[in-house]
């Protein structure tokens, strides 16, 4: 990732907290990966390992580990107790600008006059924003997004091309929406007649609420309420082809990882972290800090807990548990 904009070493180093060692007055366009860095770049070595190999490439700084600091350096060295982090927030201060997009609205999109549009944003071509919605300072609405009626969204926020989001959402800061995802979709809620076998629609008049911060990936669908309000919580990871259900509760800094399923009526607590095709009935609730594996099964109204600890397999179990009960049933294949 290389920017137009320069920025010093020593601004680097203090908007990332790292010490700085080496030359300050060499600037830096962009981050890269030792492999393909280039001068003006910046890489980060969080093994020591890779020190010789991020000192004989091209980039002009390395962000290092305090494993670094006794080690005699051509490059500057910016140190940190966690370089990966440390790496990631000098990135976004390189892509960072002193203002924001400003571009105004592409010539296609169709505004309703009712709606209300910060002084500066960005909304692209073909894009259609409903009576009564609201769009805040520095936001990108991509080609092709759909804003329903009395959407509100928030600051700096990135909404990208084909977004769908339905009436009544809330967005608030610095929210990021890939390309593809539908937002307050209705629930899948419905009554069957006992006496005809027919199913009927349950109503489905909630909203969602997405808090500051969260990341939501490219074609995942999050159901609004039906009749009171799915919220996820400031900071929430959610990856790509994810779906969440209605009436769900997704605490703050949650990671869900992709083809992910959430029923309705479920409660994710803080710093949880779902795996890929993690399947969740509905009533369930994820305790905080609780991990589950990959393919993970929790069954409907059940009830985790244990922060740091890694359930696997369906019905989701302790990790020692699921692989003693492996264990066991490998003996007993072996006796046949």
């Amino acid at each position: 990732m290389r920017q137009a904009g320069l920025r010093s070493l020593v601004e680097i180093a203090k908007g990332v907290e790292s010490r700085l060692m080496g030359d300050s007055a060499i600037a830096i366009r962009g981050v890269a990966s030792i492999e393909s860095a280039e001068a003006g770049d910046l890489v980060f070595v969080d093994d020591p390992k890779h020190l010789a190999a991020a000192l004989a490439c091209r980039a002009s700084a390395i962000v290092a580990g305090e494993f670094a600091a006794a080690r005699d350096s051509v490059k500057p060295l910016l140190i940190s107790e966690h370089p990966k982090l440390a790496f990631a927030r000098a990135a976004r201060l390189l892509s960072s600008d002193s203002g924001c997009d400003s571009s105004g609205v592409d010539p296609t999109a169709v505004i309703h006059p009712t709606a209300t549009l910060a002084s500066r944003l960005c909304i692209e071509a073909r894009a259609v924003i409903s009576p009564e919605a609201a769009i805040g300072e520095c936001t990108r609405i991509g080609a092709g997004c759909a804003i329903g009626e009395g959407v509100r969204i928030g600051r700096e926020c990135e909404i990208y091309p084909n977004v769908t989001i339905y009436p009544g959402t809330i967005l608030g800061d610095r929210v990021i929406v890939h390309a593809g995802a539908v937002l307050g979709s209705d629930g899948f809620g419905y009554v069957r007649d006992g006496k005809t076998g027919h199913y009927e629609k349950f109503p489905q008049f909630g909203r969602l609420v997405i808090e500051n911060d969260v990341e939501i990936g490219a074609n995942t669908t999050i159901d609004r309420g039906a009749l009171d309000e799915t919220r996820v919580r400031r900071g929430a990871k959610i990856d790509n082809l994810v779906h969440i259900g209605h009436n769900c509760q997704i605490g703050e800094d949650v990671v869900i990882a992709a083809q992910t399923g959430l029923s309705g009526s479920i409660v994710i607590e803080n710093g949880a972290v779902l795996g890929g095709q993690v399947g969740i009935g509905e009533h369930a609730r994820i305790g905080e800090g609780v991990m589950i594996g990959g393919q993970g099964g929790v069954l409907p109204h059940k009830i985790l807990r244990g922060k740091g600890i890694a359930f696997w397999g369906t019905p989701a179990q302790p990790l020692r548990v699921y692989l003693k009960q492996l264990a066991t049933l490998t003996r007993l294949a072996r006796k046949e």
